[in-house]
């Protein structure tokens, strides 16, 4: 393994991490370790080029959504001590997730130019806080209905693993913290330093920002990264259709190029598939809701309830009124 000491490129790379309560550890704990790994040679642990905090307003165990707690390490230093201050969300639910003395200290960050990193749905928080309204936001596709819902304002995607969009980061949470903190490594110390975490950890390669969330609707089979991020913002936006020369150019393609490509790989058009999925999801909301059949069809994207109903018919064999009766 070769030594990263020699490679750093400048003064040790500095976090500081604020745990949101109920916040998501695996997210935490995959982004911290792989600064460690990063910061010195082989699996030493010492903070040779990078260095971390976790930071709060008390020195009160913070609980995550698993029930493992975590203590801060630091109170509230200044936030020019940090090259990043990192926001780890969890849970949604949670009634109340940081306090006025973090909500303030944010403000100060950001009022110092200080880049702030929402992991997870670490994001929500920042947005609450009027922080991202000129930032693309990256979040999981389980979180994207809720974020547009909370925030239609601001910028958002969930085809992409994480984002790094001037002073504002933003990653999908999961493993994909490991790849954000890998991108910040590779940045800020060295590919080697980089590369030693990663293999550490057993990690095969690292994904960049424009890699696709590991996501299938319908479980749709496809190879084709392009095809998966196109699957993804249909599943993403069923009331507000995207017409196909949007999609196609979300991807770098003309229409005539994604009609091939959903040709050659799904043997069927991108309109047939937009469709089925937006069906898949009314026929979810027949059966597990009493929603009456205008508004699911309005929150599908249909304008009729007698097409949205025929067409139903024509997929699923009946109409929606006698699916719900056959499973009340």
């Amino acid at each position: 393994m070769k030594s990263v000491k020699q490679e750093a490129k400048h003064d040790p790379l500095k976090v500081g991490f604020i745990l949101a309560r109920s916040f998501t550890l695996s997210a935490f704990a995959l982004f911290v370790d792989t600064l460690r790994l990063a910061s010195d040679e082989a699996d030493k642990s010492g903070r040779v080029l990078a260095d971390w905090h976790v930071l709060g307003s008390t020195r009160h165990l913070i609980t995550s959504s698993c029930g493992v707690q975590v203590a801060p390490t630091s109170d509230f230093i200044d936030p020019k001590e940090f090259h990043y201050i990192v926001v780890v969300g969890g849970l949604l639910n949670a009634d109340i997730t940081i306090d006025h003395q973090t909500s303030d200290y944010l403000r100060k960050a950001a009022a110092q130019k200080i880049p702030l990193i929402g992991v997870c749905t670490g994001t929500f928080i920042l947005a609450r806080l009027g922080l991202m309204k000129a930032h693309q936001t990256c979040v999981s596709w389980l979180h994207y209905q809720a974020y547009r819902e909370q925030f239609p304002e601001n910028p958002v995607r969930s085809d992409r693993l994480f984002n790094l969009d001037r002073s504002r980061g933003s990653c999908a949470g999961g493993s994909s913290a490991a790849d954000m903190a890998a991108f910040l490594v590779r940045r800020h110390i060295s590919r080697d330093a980089e590369r030693n975490a990663l293999e550490v950890l057993q990690i095969e390669r690292a994904r960049s920002g424009l890699d696709i969330q590991p996501r299938k609707p319908l479980a749709i089979e496809c190879q084709d990264p392009r095809l998966k991020a196109v699957l993804i913002t249909m599943e993403s936006h069923i009331e507000d259709v995207v017409p196909t020369e949007d999609l196609a150019a979300s991807v770098g393609l003309s229409r005539r190029q994604l009609e091939r490509l959903f040709t050659e790989e799904m043997k069927t058009s991108p309109g047939a598939v937009y469709t089925r999925i937006r069906m898949e999801r009314a026929k979810q909301l027949v059966l597990q809701t009493e929603a009456p059949l205008i508004e699911i069809a309005l929150e599908v994207g249909f304008d009729s309830a007698s097409h949205f109903a025929r067409l139903f018919r024509r997929l699923f064999g009946q109409s929606p009124t006698e699916l719900r009766r056959a499973h009340a």
